[in-house]
């Protein structure tokens, strides 16, 4: 009986070895998906709403050198002297400072809060109250190559003639007047291509307080003084306004900022 259980076992573990391996079922299971971050790439940019306007200036033309280390308003926000003062928006000399470190030279910054009224005191004494300049245009003001005045700009090199309009035809010859300004008393207002064959105004942002400025028609001859350059808003028609004193003032696109003018005020010396 021994024996014959031996020889059942023998034959059993026989036949076990004998079944191929492909016959075993194996089932492995493979590791979760990994806990990825997520990409930052695809994240919004979320800035907070501080309430500023569609056309606020954030460039370097805007910033400000802090005050010095120490001083009454050295932690005081939204203090200091611009970085830029010829660029800064807003920015003007204020009355009787000096021009490029010249004393005795008094800058007077243009008032555009209003047109001033006129009058005259008893006698032929005018009245404090300054009159507003303007000059008509008028068929005998026009030289004979159809152009109503000359502008110089010695220190960008410009000497280019003024035409009545600031159409795109009127531009590709020369500078343009814009045709509610007055052309010889009050404020002049005079426009330019900043690029292309006719860019005579391409580099007026580069005006530094001072520079002079030359308008030649057939009344006479003027000569004016840089007092501000403005980055403005398109739409800011502003400087265009009837002035009291003697100016010229000139505009041109901003390169590659079509929602922007460069605008130079410049006042009789």
């Amino acid at each position: 009986m021994k024996k014959l259980t031996m020889l059942f076992s023998v034959l059993c573990l026989t036949l076990a070895l004998t079944v191929p391996a492909s016959a075993l079922d194996y089932n492995i299971d493979g590791p979760g998906d990994p806990e990825y971050g997520k990409s930052t790439s695809i994240e919004p940019m979320v800035t907070a709403d501080r309430g500023e306007l569609p056309n606020v200036d954030v460039s370097k033309n805007a910033a400000l050198i802090p005050p010095t280390f120490g001083s009454a308003s050295a932690y005081t926000l939204n203090t200091g002297n611009p970085l830029t003062p010829n660029l800064a928006p807003g920015y003007m000399l204020g009355e009787g400072a000096a021009i490029n470190g010249s004393a005795g030279i008094t800058v007077t910054p243009p008032d555009f809060g209003g047109i001033p009224s006129g009058g005259t005191s008893s006698g032929n004494t005018p009245t404090t109250t300054p009159t507003t300049g303007y000059t008509e245009v008028t068929s005998d003001l026009y030289y004979s190559g159809g152009y109503l005045a000359t502008l110089k700009i010695p220190s960008l090199n410009v000497n280019v003639k003024v035409y009545q309009g600031t159409t795109s035809s009127v531009l590709a010859k020369g500078a343009g007047h814009f045709e509610d300004t007055s052309i010889w008393d009050g404020n002049c207002a005079i426009a330019g291509h900043n690029r292309g064959t006719n860019c005579y105004f391409g580099e007026i942002h580069n005006l530094n307080v001072g520079d002079t400025i030359t308008l030649t028609t057939k009344l006479g001859t003027r000569t004016y003084a840089v007092t501000s350059v403005n980055k403005i808003s398109e739409t800011d028609n502003s400087l265009l306004a009837p002035t009291a004193e003697n100016c010229v003032t000139l505009f041109t696109c901003v390169r590659n900022q079509s929602a922007y003018r460069w605008a130079v005020r410049a006042v009789e010396v």
